[in-house]
């Protein structure tokens, strides 16, 4: 991992303002905020600021207002939220530049939090374009990126500000990107990757990428069948992607040569309708009927899982094994999630996930408080699970 520096290196900063990116791109229905994790995960970095005695200033987008002014989407109705998250008085400003920024920037006593105008009503901050850059820097003396999620963007309040003040990372970027290290950076071998979801058209950088560097690749959801269909098996009127056969015979050649094991389903729970509580059969993965779709893996396949991971000492997740948001066919992400869980608790195990299906699915099996770390960034994760570099993680590493 790249080094970089935190907010420990940060010394007397009282008086000093701090920019900070965090991530508040949170659910809102009828003006209040319905999911506040994200503003939970950003609260240490702001609170331990705030103490110190800094100016906090919290840079944020919400929504796609595409560089204008939207009021829907201004961050004026998550204000509420942060303070009750934080219990701290949190001033806005009503943009992000300029004249009510400064002056709001000025108004601040040392401790206090400032939040500003969503920066994407600039067309100037997906641009990273360097007014903007150069407009946003004139409100602070310090910038700290707490906002892993948008790292994977070089906009002007993830990359750009670090090239004009001095950079640090926040308290959740520097667990997340450790975490990371210790999921595929430099993990403690064996190293087992469960990826489930619907198609392989979306995960094929990071399959090809996953086989070269863990020992074995547990395939699962709607992309199994595509897999499996490649290797000949009839798989029914199951979600497959047909024209995607060679690419993954491709990967499947790439992980032998690279020694990685590719575990497919051995048994499928099928069904002849999508809904919850539909009429439904474990049958043999080589004898799924030509009128059901496979909807989850079987118990057989389940126990070959669950013996992967415990033969492991990392396992990183993204994706379910079924389409767990319908009953009964969650069975097998519930079964594999909580026996990744007990042996995480028992100290056999770091385990790292991510990605807005996968934090969904561990939470309906309750157990998003046994894993090492799960990462609530969606793009960014996978990005990082793809082998790219994201520019918001580079620029700090760049920073030091």
């Amino acid at each position: 991992m790249p080094a970089f520096k935190t907010i420990d290196d940060l010394k007397d900063i009282a008086g000093k303002r701090v920019l900070v990116r965090v991530d508040l791109n949170v659910p809102v229905a009828d003006g209040k905020v319905t999911d506040a994790t994200r503003i939970e995960r950003v609260a240490p970095t702001i609170l331990e600021l705030a103490a110190k005695g800094a100016k906090v200033i919290l840079l944020a987008h919400f929504g796609r207002p595409k560089g204008e002014p939207v009021a829907e989407m201004s961050l004026s109705q998550i204000v509420p939220a942060v303070e009750e998250v934080l219990d701290h008085a949190v001033s806005f400003a009503t943009d992000c530049i300029g004249a009510p920024a400064a002056d709001a920037v000025a108004k601040l006593n040392d401790g206090d939090i400032l939040l500003l105008e969503n920066t994407r009503f600039h067309k100037g901050e997906e641009k990273n374009d360097p007014a903007f850059v150069e407009a946003l820097a004139a409100n602070g003396d310090i910038y700290v990126n707490d906002a892993f999620s948008a790292a994977h963007r070089a906009h002007a309040s993830t990359e750009g500000l670090a090239r004009h003040l001095p950079a640090y990372a926040g308290r959740t970027m520097q667990a997340e990107l450790e975490a990371l290290e210790k999921g595929l950076g430099q993990p403690v071998r064996p190293v087992v990757a469960i990826v489930g979801g619907a198609k392989v058209s979306s995960k094929i950088d990071l399959l090809m990428n996953l086989v070269k560097k863990v020992d074995a690749l547990v395939i699962g959801g709607g992309m199994a069948n595509t897999f499996l269909a490649a290797r000949g098996t009839n798989v029914g009127k199951s979600l497959c992607e047909h024209d995607l056969a060679e690419t993954a015979k491709q990967i499947m050649i790439e992980a032998a040569t690279s020694g990685c094991a590719i575990v497919l389903p051995e048994d499928g729970v099928v069904a002849r309708e999508f809904k919850a509580g539909a009429a439904n059969e474990t049958v043999d993965i080589n004898a799924i009927p030509a009128d059901a779709m496979v909807l989850d893996v079987g118990p057989k396949s389940v126990e070959s899982i669950k013996a992967w991971i415990s033969r492991a000492e990392t396992l990183v997740w993204n994706g379910p094994l079924g389409a767990f948001e319908i009953e009964p066919f969650d069975a097998a992400t519930v079964a594999a999630a909580k026996h990744a869980a007990e042996c995480t608790k028992s100290g056999k195990l770091v385990s790292v996930a991510g990605g807005g299906d996968t934090v969904a699915a561990l939470n309906h099996a309750g157990v998003s408080d046994d894993f090492t770390y799960i990462s609530t960034a969606g793009g960014a994760f996978l990005e990082w699970m793809e082998g790219k570099e994201l520019p918001g993680v580079a620029i700090l590493a760049a920073a030091k």
